[in-house]
């Protein structure tokens, strides 16, 4: 008797598992992205002279949402106990921002040196906001971008639940 149909049923079997697992790893890696960023695709829309954005709280109770600085994709999280936009050094050197003058801040691991930039342009969904004060903190690990108030008191946010609606009147 050959052992050659026993080889191939291991071979077959091996190329079968090894396939079913790529195939799960790549579900559950777009469902655990989805718990992070359930706001990839931000739904935004305009009634009127008022644009407004719609998020909906992750799992871990924080508001994530994908946007654009200077056109180039990012992503923020919303963070009303930041002064500025806070960008890791990474980040800013991808979406093109310069270094200004440093400045001293306090952050949740202590006090750091962070340089004061401007975003000529940022967007969150139709929500597009021009010249916002940031700073770029090159001790910051990741790439998530801390979505200050320097953006947020330029919009109305109001929270109900796990829904957080930002309101931006158009000038």
């Amino acid at each position: 008797m050959s052992d050659q149909p026993k080889q191939f049923g291991k071979t077959f079997s091996f190329i079968f598992w090894g396939l079913l697992l790529v195939s799960l790893v790549y579900f559950f890696e777009d469902k655990l992205a989805e718990q992070i960023n359930p706001n990839s695709e931000p739904n935004s829309y305009q009634v009127g002279d008022v644009q407004i954005l719609e998020l909906q709280r992750n799992r871990y109770g924080h508001y994530v949402t994908s946007g654009l600085i200077n056109q180039i994709e990012v992503e923020f999280m919303l963070d009303t106990g930041a002064t500025n936009v806070a960008v890791p050094q990474g980040v800013a050197d991808k979406v093109g921002l310069r270094k200004g003058r440093a400045v001293q801040v306090h952050t949740a691991n202590g006090t750091a040196t962070a340089y004061t930039t401007v975003i000529n342009q940022l967007n969150l969904g139709d929500i597009q906001l021009y010249d916002v004060k940031a700073s770029i903190v090159p001790g910051m690990v990741g790439s998530q971008i801390l979505l200050g108030m320097s953006v947020l008191k330029q919009v109305e946010f109001r929270q109900v639940g796990d829904q957080l609606t930002l309101k931006h009147h158009v000038r």
